[in-house]
């Protein structure tokens, strides 16, 4: 099992196995998440926003600067009509569950 020294300055050298293993290089960054109680996992930050592209489908067409001001304004009144009572307020899904 790998082990490490923690420095006076409380920095700590990851093991070269260890750091093969997870993929860790110089630069990288490492977050901590506390664990059981007494315990913390880390887990290096990789990966590059680039990573994400195409994550999302592509829309079948361009929305325009107008549609959305429209969709905006449309909400915009929307909400303010139900906040002065002008519109029914939406049921969610818990008080569907408890009508029936």
């Amino acid at each position: 099992m790998p082990t490490a020294t923690v420095t006076s300055k409380g920095q700590l050298t990851i093991p070269k196995e260890v750091r093969k293993a997870l993929g860790i290089k110089p630069g990288t960054r490492v977050d901590f998440y506390e664990g059981q109680k007494g315990e913390y996992i880390f887990r290096p930050r990789t990966g590059s926003i680039r990573d994400l592209e195409g994550f999302l489908p592509k829309l079948d067409h361009i929305v325009t600067i107008e549609e959305m001001n429209e969709a905006i304004g449309a909400a915009a009144a929307e909400n303010f009509l139900r906040s002065v009572g002008k519109l029914p307020e939406l049921e969610d899904e818990t008080s569907k569950g408890e009508a029936a």
